[in-house]
């Protein structure tokens, strides 16, 4: 019985994990370290409860709520010694080929946003969730999310401008 679960954990963990990453380099903005840092966490939470977890009826939206409130968790609990860079250290992938100014400037723009912000983004644009299932997993009201969700794309375009064609193109 036990191995048969660790087996389903293993399973499910190889087949999340690059989407949970993914999900996580946009929450950090671009930190590949914390991103790879809270995934592992994440996925440690996941190993813990999986008994319960592999019942729910959607055990990949349940890792997806778990990351965000630990990358949440995360910003709360962050060290007043620790300061945030707009360098990026790690050279550009050649394979993300003519797209790169665009990532580099939406990463940049995600960054200055405040992490529950954030969280909203990647939530409701990225993860494609509803306002309710993103109020859940923030532990907030859905009147929170939609007010949230209205200020945070202002203030993306504040950032960004109305049209992103001109960061495609660069």
């Amino acid at each position: 019985m036990r191995q048969r679960r660790a087996d389903e954990y293993a399973e499910f963990a190889a087949a999340r994990a690059g989407h949970l990453y993914r999900s996580a380099c946009l929450l950090t903005a671009g930190d590949t370290h914390l991103a790879e840092d809270l995934v592992q966490e994440t996925l440690g939470r996941l190993y813990v409860s999986w008994g319960r977890v592999s019942r729910v009826g959607n055990p990949a939206g349940y890792a997806q709520t778990v990351l965000a409130r630990t990358f949440l968790a995360h910003q709360r609990k962050r060290s007043s010694t620790e300061r945030a860079t707009d360098v990026l250290p790690d050279l550009p992938d050649e394979r993300a080929g003519q797209d790169m100014p665009l990532r580099l400037t939406l990463l940049e723009a995600l960054g200055r946003l405040p992490a529950k912000d954030r969280a909203v983004v990647v939530l409701r644009y990225w993860e494609d969730r509803s306002i309710e299932e993103t109020a859940r997993a923030m532990n907030a009201s859905s009147a929170a999310v939609r007010t949230r969700c209205v200020r945070v794309l202002g203030r993306l375009r504040e950032l960004l401008g109305e049209d992103l064609s001109d960061y495609a193109r660069s």
